[in-house]
């Protein structure tokens, strides 16, 4: 589902970076496997981000076979610890690092996201939140903690993906109760997560219509 009228989303296709050599191949494999990745236009913003924090040290909820690292990295960030609950993605994202010399900069941690934050110590510049909807509120509060004053959460799928966008319309904008957990855990996850960052007087948080919609908060001093 596309939340932008067309020749919005064909602007910003048009107008986002080109991909790097690993970032195309990495693009083809998502395509050939069926497998969401951010893309260049949320990209895009992943990159400005590291730019503007000065990012060194950034964590990832989810990161398949890393496509979103490699755009930290061309931020200027010095290291990217991505985590993958799908082994054989894992293994294909060191493969990758391996093969296009960034391997030095990326760790890639499987199993469980929410167990890898707990071993890691702060402070962290960035975090990507892109793994269960149903925890996005549980990874948000687990990671807070160790960023740094003026840290950036990301969370993707905001406005598209594995939900009903529809359904979280009508609730930020009509007061529509989510559906339950047991209905659509997705739709519950990711409304619960929206209610959550933009209720926080913490943080500061914008809503961006790139990609599958992002949700970017900044961890004031």
């Amino acid at each position: 589902m596309n939340v932008l009228p067309d020749h919005t989303a064909r602007f910003l296709a048009a107008t986002a970076p080109d991909h790097t050599p690993v970032q195309a191949e990495m693009a083809d494999l998502a395509e050939e496997w069926d497998f969401p990745i951010i893309g260049a236009e949320a990209g895009a913003v992943l990159r400005l981000l590291a730019r503007l924090t000065d990012a060194e040290r950034v964590f990832e909820f989810g990161s398949g076979f890393g496509y979103s690292a490699t755009w930290f990295l061309r931020g200027g960030a010095e290291s990217v610890v991505c985590t993958e609950f799908d082994e054989e993605e894992a293994e294909r994202g060191v493969t990758f690092a391996t093969e296009y010399g960034y391997d030095d900069a990326v760790t890639f941690e499987i199993g469980d996201a929410m167990g890898t934050i707990e071993r890691y110590d702060g402070p962290f510049d960035i975090a990507l939140i892109d793994h269960q909807k149903s925890r996005y509120v549980d990874a948000f509060e687990a990671v807070r903690p160790k960023l740094r004053s003026g840290g950036v959460v990301i969370a993707d799928n905001i406005a598209s993906g594995p939900i009903d966008f529809d359904a979280l319309v009508r609730h930020v904008t009509d007061g529509d109760p989510l559906p339950s957990v047991d209905d659509d855990a997705q739709t519950h996850g990711i409304g619960s997560y929206v209610d959550h960052v933009t209720d926080d007087p913490a943080v500061e948080t914008a809503i961006l219509p790139v990609g599958s919609g992002i949700a970017v908060s900044t961890v004031r001093g």
